[in-house]
């Protein structure tokens, strides 16, 4: 069976013989050169895996008929990137990596410190870009779990939803701090069991401002160390999903 995947809403994998359209259809024929009776997989971004075959090529559309389903349960843990924006074209890293490390939802943030802004049709437009580095992200790794990738927000507005996590923490420069298996080991005692839902605040270069870290930390946000030495906001994401990632696969037996 081939290993080149590809992406399709979930919506448009329901019957047993199903279109790939558009960009999808255009890498398949164009770029990777596929041929009736080649075999390829699917991705639907909420679960499930289809083993399907070529039956027609043109050149914008491809007909697929269904050999197998599979579903893959998600992860048994839920995790948020809480992420400051970068300049440039750096969020389109730091989402692909962690889409690829697990993360369950990205939410984009416009803090004090941020240099893009995004309003409007231009945040619309680049959470659309966001997601699309989302998919060939998956598409790559195979996971077939697709992120939700949020409308960039401040803070202060995601603070306003009242979310609860296991275990929220704040990745900070300053003031008192713990590695964040101090804050695991503290959470298994406490319940007897690893966390399921968590999140984490990464700021922008130099930091949330004093009173964001303060509104983040008011509402629940433990502050936890990256290391001792100062980390680029795109390093510090990666780093800290990496970490986050490993405690709690080691944590359920992933």
């Amino acid at each position: 069976m081939s290993t080149h995947r590809f992406f399709l809403p979930a919506a448009r994998c329901q019957a047993d013989a199903i279109l790939l359209t558009d960009r999808e259809a255009h890498h398949a024929a164009d770029v990777l050169r596929l041929r009736v009776g080649d075999q390829l997989e699917i991705l639907d971004g909420t679960g499930t895996e289809l083993f399907c075959e070529a039956r027609a090529i043109a050149r914008r559309e491809i007909h697929l008929a269904v050999l197998q389903r599979r579903h893959r349960p998600p992860l048994p843990y839920c995790l948020t990137l809480l992420q400051a924006i970068p300049k440039g074209k750096t969020m389109d890293l730091i989402v692909q990596k962690a889409t690829e490390l697990g993360a369950a939802r990205i939410v984009p943030l416009r803090t004090e410190r941020t240099i893009p802004s995004l309003d409007g049709d231009n945040a619309e437009a680049k959470r659309e870009k966001w997601l699309q580095a989302a998919i060939e992200a998956i598409k790559q790794c195979g996971n077939p779990w697709l992120p939700e990738i949020a409308l960039p927000q401040t803070p202060a507005e995601f603070l306003a939803r009242k979310e609860t996590f296991d275990l929220p923490l704040i990745a900070v420069l300053q003031d008192e701090r713990r590695h964040p298996r101090a804050c695991f080991a503290e959470f298994q005692t406490q319940h007897g069991r690893p966390p399921r839902t968590l999140c984490v605040w990464i700021g922008p270069e130099g930091d949330f401002s004093p009173a964001e870290r303060h509104q983040i930390t008011a509402a629940g946000a433990l502050p936890v160390t990256l290391g001792p030495l100062i980390l680029r906001s795109d390093t510090a994401a990666c780093y800290a999903l990496s970490v986050l990632s490993y405690e709690l696969q080691a944590g359920s037996g992933v």
